[in-house]
């Protein structure tokens, strides 16, 4: 697997996450001066969802890379040899951290998808809520017209 390929892929994904994924506050307005988002901040689970899918895509490119990372370790580990000791030993580091990296992004993917049936849920319940104060306190129409 050669560096240049993987520095490209991974420039790639940085900048498509990059663009993907932005967040406005809900008190922000559009226009930047704050106050009153609109109605573009809402609770979506189809987008948890792909979160999570996308989270255990990670999942799948972190093995991949694992099994080109150990085969390209065969044959490197060379007795006696003092800079063969300090590329394994930085060959199991990595390994360690990309285990738990993986592990990690597989632990995401349940809560994600939670996550976002919890948040459109209280959208719901909240929704009903002010929709019945609605119809029980109506305001009274104008005096003297509008």
């Amino acid at each position: 697997m050669s560096s240049t390929s993987f520095d490209a892929e991974w420039a790639g994904l940085k900048e498509g996450t990059a663009a993907a994924t932005q967040m406005r506050l809900a008190s922000a307005a559009p226009d930047g001066g704050g106050g009153g988002g609109g109605e573009d901040l809402k609770s979506d689970q189809s987008v948890w969802n792909k979160a999570s899918n996308d989270v255990g895509q990670l999942v799948s490119g972190i093995k991949k890379a694992q099994t080109a990372f150990e085969a390209g370790q065969k044959g490197a580990a060379v007795s006696g040899v003092d800079s063969a000791a300090a590329q394994s030993e930085l060959y199991q580091s990595w390994k360690t951290y990309l285990d738990g990296l993986s592990g990690k992004c597989s632990a995401l993917q349940g809560p994600m998808v939670q996550a976002g049936k919890g948040q459109v849920a209280n959208d719901d319940a909240l929704r009903a809520d002010f929709t019945r104060m609605n119809d029980q306190y109506k305001d009274t129409p104008a005096t003297g017209g509008r």
